[in-house]
Parts: C-alpha cells; structure tokens; sequence
C-alpha cells in the first residue's frame, strides 16, 4: 500500500504541476500578446523602433503583471486536473483503492508549497529584474528629449526644500526606483516663495547632495533660454527618500525589501507598503495551498452526479471574492488601519479554512 500511495503521490503531482504551469504558460503567452500589440500600437510613429525592441520591451514587463495572477493560475490548475482526473474516472478508481481525498490532494499541497517558495525567492528577484530593465527599453523607444514628458508625465513627482529655494521635479520615467530619472521637467522657486526657472532636462542621476542633469534647457522670466550640457541641481534629498517618492513595493525585490524597511524607518517614513508586500512575498506560499484546497473542494465531485458546472462556478467565485478580501486588506494595511502581518495573512486564513472544512464537510461530514 505505501508503494501504491507513494506512486499515485508522484502521478497526482505531475498532473498538478503540468496543469498549473500550462495555466501560467497559457496567460503568460497572452499577456505578452496583449502588451506587444499594445506597444507597436504606441511605437507605430518612432522611426528608432524596431520590432525585436519592442518585443523585448514587452516580454520584459509582463512577468510583473502575472505575478499577481500567481494564484489564480494555481487555482485553476488545480481545477483543471481534478476535473481531468474526475472526468477519466482516476479518482474513482484511487478511492476504490482505499486512498482517501486528503491523501491524493496532499502531493498538490506539497507542490503548491514548492511552486510559492519558488515564486517568492526566485521568481519575484527576476520579475522586477526585467521590470528595471524595460524601463531602460523605454526610456531608449521614446526617447528623453527635454519637454518631451511635460504633458505625458503624471505619475512621478517629488518636491524638495533646502537652503536655496524649493524645487518641484516632474519626471515622465523612473529607473532604478527613482535613482535615475528621464524626461524631467523642475520648477524652481526662491525662500520667498517667488518663480526663479524651469529647467528641462533629458535625464537626472542622484549622487551625493545633488541631482547631476544632462541635456538642459532652462527658462527664466527675465533672460532668454539657456542649453547646458550638464547642471547641478543641490538636494538635501536621501537616497530611501527618493526610493518611498519615486517606487512602489511591488518593484522592489524580495530580497531588497528587509533593507528597504530598514532605510524608510530610519528616514523617518512611512513603510507600511513595504512591510504589506514583504509578508504578502511570505505568505504565497501558504496562499497558493489556500488555493489548492479551494479548487479540490469543488472539483472532487464526480460527473456522474451532476452540479458539475455549479461547483467550477462557485469555486471561481470563491477565488475572486479572495482576491476581494486580499485588495481591502491591502487598502487598509497602506491606510494604516490595518497591521502588515494581518493584512497579509488574513486572505490566507480564510482561504484555506474555507477550503478545508469545505473538504472535511464533504469527506468526512
């Protein structure tokens, strides 16, 4: 018997592993469709874009955006291989073997297990590995002329005061979480509050004490324009100061977040959503088990009994009402009205107590 279950151990894991890489391969490779076609589309009027750049650009960005689906591929993998083994009458024939639901679902916990430890030490470091880098990509694809993110840029601002004045700076992109930034446009004011300038400039790199920006063009009231090669601008900024301004969490990787936090506290701000998407790293793994017992307490029915389709639906269901509960927590957690450690582990709480007494409900009840 103990070789029999070893067996079907190693089988039922195969199929679980199979199912939910092909999930994760299928919408990777449509992600990477989407993004491509949606990127030549922006790039259509670049004469300095070439198709493999663009493909590049967008084959670079996409491991980030299905890292969050994670989850849902597991849980549909995992739907997608009981109902396999439900439809071809593999689990009627395990069971008549005398091997219980939780024996034959537990090598999918234990893969589960390996696939978010995976995901959470390796997988994460290179998402935001490539996320870095086609960010350099598209800073090359449309270029960092001064003026030219003015109006585009929306998304990166930081306003900096120091012995000479205030400084608001405009950025249309951002590298190395805020590090270097391209397409720059910075409205400098004295003590008294009174317009000095505005300074246009093609990048900006952060070094000690100063902004070093290239390719400038700078405006004032009273003097025509001037072009520089280069421009100091001084900053009392910190490097953590300009990470909190310029990243989010989610580019940060797994093993950066620690000093991260560290950095942030000692700065003085805030770290909530550092903290939140350290322990939410933590925590996959036991997510992606919350999702396994999910998937076989509505996929272990057999077809001969019907309701087949009702339980496919509810267990769907159940997923995105999960994913409901994980965005309010995170909303509370950023808001700091929620402790990180909660936020993070409250969907996995519920998700796998959900699924467990489902499981015992139906098993053993």
């Amino acid at each position: 018997m103990s070789m029999l279950i070893n067996t079907l151990g190693r089988y039922f894991a195969g199929r679980f592993l199979v199912s939910a890489v092909g999930v994760f391969a299928s919408i990777f490779v449509l992600l990477v469709l989407v993004d491509y076609i949606e990127m030549v589309r922006r790039t259509s009027s670049l004469v300095n874009a070439s198709a493999i750049m663009v493909a590049q650009t967008s084959l670079f960005r996409v491991p980030q955006l299905l890292e969050k689906l994670t989850p849902f591929c597991v849980l549909i993998g995992a739907m997608t291989c009981y109902l396999a083994l439900s439809r071809r009458l593999e689990l009627v024939v395990a069971r008549a073997a005398g091997i219980s639901a939780w024996q034959f679902i537990s090598p999918a916990l234990a893969s589960a297990l390996v696939l978010g430890i995976v995901a959470t030490t390796l997988y994460n470091p290179m998402s935001a590995d490539l996320r870095e880098r086609s960010k350099q990509l598209e800073a090359e694809l449309f270029g960092s002329a001064p003026g030219g993110g003015l109006q585009e840029a929306t998304g990166f601002w930081i306003n900096q005061v120091n012995s000479d004045g205030q400084a608001i700076i405009n950025a249309a992109r951002s590298e190395r979480q805020g590090l270097r930034l391209t397409g720059l446009t910075i409205f400098r004011f004295d003590n008294a509050h009174r317009f000095v300038e505005r300074i246009e400039a093609s990048e900006a790199t952060l070094e000690k004490g100063q902004w070093v920006l290239k390719a400038v063009r700078r405006y004032s009231l009273d003097s025509p324009p001037t072009i520089q090669d280069t421009f100091n601008l001084a900053t009392s900024l910190t490097p953590a100061q300009v990470r909190n301004s310029f990243s989010t969490p989610e580019t940060v990787s797994f093993w950066q977040l620690p000093s991260y936090i560290k950095s942030s506290e000692s700065s003085g701000l805030a770290s909530a959503g550092y903290r939140l998407q350290y322990h939410k790293l933590v925590a996959q793994p036991f997510l992606l088990i919350a999702m396994v017992l999910l998937a076989a307490s509505v996929s272990l029915r057999f077809f001969r009994f019907g309701g087949v389709q009702k339980m496919v639906l509810s267990g769907v269901s159940s997923g995105f009402l999960l994913y409901v509960l994980s965005k309010v927590t995170e909303d509370l957690s950023k808001a700091e009205l929620m402790h990180p450690i909660a936020a993070a582990w409250l969907p996995v709480c519920v998700g796998s107590l959900t699924g467990f007494l489902a499981l015992l409900y139906q098993e053993d009840g």
